[in-house]
């Protein structure tokens, strides 16, 4: 749920931010949480920045996650659903009967004291489950979904978002993801039943610069309004277009909009039955 602000300043006005009354107010799970250095936009290697508008914000740490849920016909229990500072989902932490404890990806209406598992072989299509595609009902919502056996879910983890199991065809399923796009993934790899949590993320209004400030990111000025030694769009009298020879340039005088920069991978549409992009 959306919570907004009276405007009692002009950064107040129009700032909304999601309600977190149901979440804990410590994480619980302090064993799985690690320190977390920050680069600021720069490159391992090099130590230059190689993102841009990147640094500064606040002191985080880190959330260990579990994206296998491996632990296999071991009902776990629910123990708290808490705030994460490095993904936009929210996080559950679990209690498994065991006594071990993990981090997962909540999903929407999963709540404290709800017991889930994760098998192998037939499972309940009940929200927070964990199974094979081969064993998950058709026409079912999905989340964390695998790509390659045993490696963890490794699509469809952010905030709000969901795939859908199409149909089933030999050792493929068809999964449609939420751009469109239509795949075939093996049914032995693994999901989770239901949509990733805190869907009303997108709806979020920062509100103030400094409150982007805090989220690491740092101001980005146009190119239009700098200098042309600085900029290809800079300089003029006035406000000027961008009216250049070949359209929009990046800082370093390359093509910014309709130049393909992707590499030409062989096979790598072998499993794509229907793109996300309209041809």
């Amino acid at each position: 749920m959306i919570k907004k602000y009276k405007p009692t300043s002009p950064g107040r006005r129009g700032m909304s931010v999601v309600d977190k009354t149901s979440l804990a107010k410590k994480p619980a799970g302090k064993a799985l949480i690690k320190g977390k250095s920050k680069r600021a936009g720069r490159g391992r290697q090099s130590g230059k920045i190689t993102t841009r508008h990147q640094g500064g914000g606040v002191k985080q740490k880190y959330r260990v996650i579990d994206f296998k849920i491996n632990k296999y016909d071991i009902p776990a229990k629910v123990d708290s659903l808490e705030y994460d500072p490095n993904r936009s989902s929210f996080i559950a932490l679990l209690n498994y009967a065991d006594g071990e404890k993990r981090y997962v990806l909540a999903v929407e209406g999963m709540k404290e004291g709800d017991t889930i598992i994760s098998s192998l072989g037939e499972i309940e299509a009940k929200i927070g489950n964990r199974g094979t595609l081969k064993n998950i009902p058709q026409g079912a919502v999905i989340s964390n979904i695998e790509l390659k056996i045993g490696k963890g879910g490794q699509i469809v983890r952010s905030a709000g978002s969901s795939g859908q199991i199409l149909a089933k065809e030999g050792k493929y399923v068809n999964v449609q993801l939420a751009s469109g796009e239509i795949r075939k993934v093996l049914n032995e790899c693994s999901a989770t039943i239901g949509q990733v949590s805190n869907t009303d993320h997108k709806n979020v209004v920062i509100g103030k610069a400094g409150k982007a400030r805090y989220l690491n990111q740092r101001p980005e000025v146009r190119g239009s309004v700098m200098n042309p030694v600085d900029h290809p769009h800079g300089g003029g009298e006035g406000k000027q277009k961008i009216g250049l020879r070949g359209g929009p340039k990046t800082p370093w005088g390359k093509r910014a909009m309709g130049l393909k920069t992707r590499k030409k991978k062989k096979q790598s549409s072998k499993y794509i039955i229907k793109g996300r992009k309209r041809k």
